[in-house]
């Protein structure tokens, strides 16, 4: 059990393809609030640069190998621009569930689609039509996973930041809400209230 409430399959993993030409803070942040929610043995890190390894092996398992060098099966890309919706079914027909690692501009601009582009025996399945943030969509992902339907789930469209006196940033992304709080990292959170906005 953890934060969010639910248990397992154990042999279900959550991949990170980093997308991203560097380990940027915010990346780190939302990388190590994955490894919260869902375990660091449930957690793998692809298309890491070498010198960011030792940085994410506190938060999973880590390769500098693209996921497709990987040559695993039964894997299902996470693709807003997929066709199907995952279902709690899925938990049964894969067992690597592979998100992309972006920090994503509003709108989107399909970088995950190059995932699957490389991999075209992976099954996709989409999180619903609107842009996640990384750690949100693998929370999303895994409740789906673990028995709770898509809509059965409760969002908060976006996410307003105070940042001082009459100062805020507002994150357009939609959140999951856990006893009526938006479920984010405290760590992200404080290190824009420091930083003051993006």
């Amino acid at each position: 059990m953890d934060a969010v409430g639910l248990s397992y399959r154990r042999y279900m993993k959550f991949l990170i393809e980093h997308l991203e030409p560097k380990l940027y803070r915010w990346c780190l942040l939302e990388y190590k609030h994955i490894s919260e929610r869902v375990g660091k043995k449930n957690v793998i890190f692809t298309n890491v640069n070498a010198r960011d390894k030792a940085k994410l092996s506190k938060f999973g398992e880590v390769y500098t190998k693209k996921v497709a060098k990987l040559e695993l099966e039964k894997t299902c890309i996470l693709d807003p621009y997929a066709k199907e919706k995952l279902k709690p079914a899925d938990a049964r027909k894969s067992g690597y569930f592979i998100f992309g690692g972006i920090l994503g501009n509003n709108p989107a601009e399909g970088r995950t689609k190059k995932l699957t582009e490389q991999m075209p025996k992976a099954a996709r399945r989409n999180l619903g039509k609107r842009q996640l943030s990384t750690d949100t969509a693998v929370i999303v992902a895994k409740l789906i996973l673990t028995g709770i339907p898509f809509e059965k789930i409760q969002f908060q469209d976006e996410l307003e930041i105070e940042t001082g006196e009459d100062e805020s940033v507002v994150l357009p992304y939609p959140y999951v809400v856990k006893d009526g709080k938006a479920v984010v990292s405290k760590e992200l959170v404080a290190y824009l209230k420091r930083k003051k906005g993006f």
